[in-house]
């Protein structure tokens, strides 16, 4: 069994159900609203453990109802949260998302004591780094936290998966020394490299400017149109499966928690883990929520025998 760490946020998402999204200046009015759990980081590590993974999660949540509601929603889903820690006096992430029915979201976050999350949290945990297969990590927790994470992580020769959602103009030249495998949407992507992307050309210039900022392994989410890797060794998009979305929130970290949990450490199987990791992405915009939408292993690998 795999076992997975992830550095990363949690937060309660409301989301607004809505028939359009609003024009500036528009009022209109929601159809529905619901509440779950989500944040990058918890969505990644309810894949990876939903994959079939031991995955470990390091967070911090704020002292209200809404910090002990996310720690039993990663307990029920498997996620080990030993180090899932409460810090006094802050309150817990919180994401608004509108969500129109075509399927597309706009989010905005709050992120509350997911930023209270310190240097002093990740060495506490430096012996799981040794015993774990590979790291997971994003930009909705500290920078210096993620960089001393991956710093032990590559000391103890694990595999390292940047996420880097929201996008940020500059990532440190530290933290991208420590990388092994960068996975921007097409957008983030845009952002890091001042490239926009509008075709399979447009992609591989974006990879190419991505290595040369000092990452090997490439990979671009690109919505409906699929994934595309780019390594040493392989430069492919691998294509998504045709479906019918009803909510996109939380699919690419769907589908990096499958391709951390399926990944072979010598990144030999690139490619297949990235067609799993798809084609778990594509069972999860046919439903409702970041966290409820994830499938399980088995429904991955019934939906993967549909299609051979």
């Amino acid at each position: 069994m795999k076992k997975i760490v992830v550095i990363g946020s949690s937060n309660v998402d409301t989301t607004l159900h809505v028939k359009d999204f609003p024009k500036p200046g528009e009022t209109i009015n929601a159809t529905e609203i619901t509440s779950a759990g989500g944040g990058k980081g918890a969505n990644q590590a309810i894949a990876a453990a939903k994959s079939g993974a031991e995955t470990y999660f390091i967070n911090r949540v704020g002292e209200d109802s809404e910090g002990g509601y996310i720690t039993h929603q990663l307990k029920s889903y498997g996620v080990d949260t030993t180090y899932v820690q409460t810090t006094m006096g802050s309150k817990t992430g919180h994401a608004y998302i509108t969500l129109k029915e075509a399927g597309q979201n706009d989010i905005i976050i709050d992120h509350g004591a997911n930023y209270e999350l310190t240097v002093e949290d990740i060495q506490a945990a430096s012996d799981l780094f040794k015993d774990v297969d590979c790291v997971i990590a994003q930009f909705e927790t500290p920078l210096k936290v993620t960089i001393e994470a991956f710093k032990l992580a590559k000391k103890a020769g694990k595999i390292t998966i940047l996420n880097p959602a929201p996008a940020i103009d500059k990532i440190p030249k530290e933290l991208l020394q420590y990388t092994d495998i960068i996975t921007p949407n097409e957008t983030e992507s845009d952002k890091i490299t001042g490239i926009q992307i509008k075709d399979k050309s447009t992609l591989a210039t974006n990879a190419e400017k991505l290595h040369l900022l000092g990452v090997k392994n490439v990979v671009i989410t690109y919505g409906d149109k699929g994934a595309y890797i780019s390594s040493a060794d392989i430069e492919t998009l691998v294509p998504a499966y045709k479906v019918e979305a009803t909510d996109t929130t939380g699919a690419g970290d769907t589908f990096i928690g499958y391709l951390a949990s399926n990944l072979k450490p010598d990144l030999s199987n690139f490619e297949a883990a990235a067609k799993i990791a798809n084609r778990a992405s594509s069972i999860a915009v046919q439903r409702l929520g970041a966290q409820p939408s994830i499938p399980t292993a088995k429904e991955v690998e019934e939906a993967m025998e549909d299609n051979e």
